[in-house]
């Protein structure tokens, strides 16, 4: 059979898809429109055992290579991120069903809300396939193992009204607008979160300039974590500024807004990557960018800082998650 290719499509943009599941299977719930997890072809089928205990494929197999995006197929919450038998495996609650994507390296963490197409990880090697690399994508409801693509793909197809169509737009838009002001109100109430997990190499305080041999006030916390490392958000808040600034390479600066009674700014310099787009909001814990060593650096590290009410401050006296 010529393997299916994958396309990154949006499904019920004009279209109301239905879902084609068993006919044993109870009917699914509606979802946000959804999205491919991972551009690639399909190089094994979904094959349900005729009973729980046989054995059988119950999930998809899409070629790729390690390394690769994979995103969330619909809007849910992350169930959980982590190891299983040694895969990382990320499973998402969409309220009644859940999808999950083996074997990749988790970029959120449990309770995470996210979107179509939103970053969930990357791709690693070793789940059995004829390709360098496959993602194995299931779909459940309750205990029942479902074809995950049939989230993409329908053999009923009912057209609605432009009327109809225009409301779905108004309700969808308002549910995005609650999740976002949901995820702007998670912020810490025990202090602030550290955005790496990694150890101090150079803390707030004047120092001796290590490019330019001159003492200085170092602005920030410096986070010796590795390339590539994701930076979580430390409180829920919006990206005001994201770009290129001077020594501080790429950086993100997230204003939190009034944080135990004060306001606070935070900004995350020598990125190597961003992961969302200036405007976004964001909740805490959020993966915001990823280390790297561009503009004045040693090395990789995160150079974290922290505003409060306008006035630099040694962010580790906030750090508490």
């Amino acid at each position: 059979m010529k393997p299916q290719v994958m396309k990154p499509i949006t499904v019920g943009l004009i279209l109301v898809l239905a879902l084609a599941l068993p006919s044993q299977a109870v009917a699914a719930p509606v979802l946000p429109p959804a999205v491919a997890p991972l551009p690639g072809a399909v190089v094994r089928a979904f094959e349900p055992p005729a009973a729980d205990w046989q054995p059988g494929h119950r999930g998809v197999d899409i070629a790729g290579q390690a390394g690769d995006t994979v995103v969330a197929a619909a809007a849910g919450v992350v169930h959980f991120a982590g190891m299983v038998a040694g895969r990382g495996v990320v499973s998402i609650d969409h309220g009644g069903l859940r999808t999950t994507y083996e074997p990749v390296e988790a970029l959120v963490r449990a309770g995470d809300q996210v979107f179509p197409g939103d970053v969930i990880g990357r791709l690693r090697a070793g789940h059995p396939c004829p390709a360098e690399a496959c993602l194995h994508w299931g779909l459940k409801q309750g205990e029942t193992y479902l074809d995950p693509l049939s989230l993409l793909v329908s053999n009923e197809v009912r057209l609605i009204s432009a009327e109809a169509f225009a409301d779905l737009g108004r309700r969808r838009d308002a549910w995005v607008e609650a999740m976002a002001q949901q995820a702007l109100a998670r912020q810490s109430r025990s202090g602030l979160l550290q955005p790496v997990d990694a150890p101090i190499t150079s803390p707030f305080g004047y120092r001796i300039n290590p490019l330019g041999g001159y003492q200085e006030l170092h602005d920030g916390t410096d986070f010796g974590a590795a390339c590539g490392t994701p930076v979580r958000a430390a409180s829920a808040g919006t990206i005001v500024q994201q770009g290129w600034y001077g020594g501080f390479g790429n950086r993100v600066l997230i204003d939190h807004g009034t944080v135990g009674g004060q306001q606070l700014r935070t900004s995350y310099n020598h990125l190597s990557a961003y992961a969302l787009a200036q405007g976004a909001t964001v909740a805490q814990g959020e993966v915001i960018g990823y280390v790297g060593t561009t503009g004045w650096s040693t090395g990789c590290h995160l150079h974290f800082s922290l505003w409060a009410d306008g006035a630099l401050v040694d962010p580790m006296t906030r750090l508490g998650g």
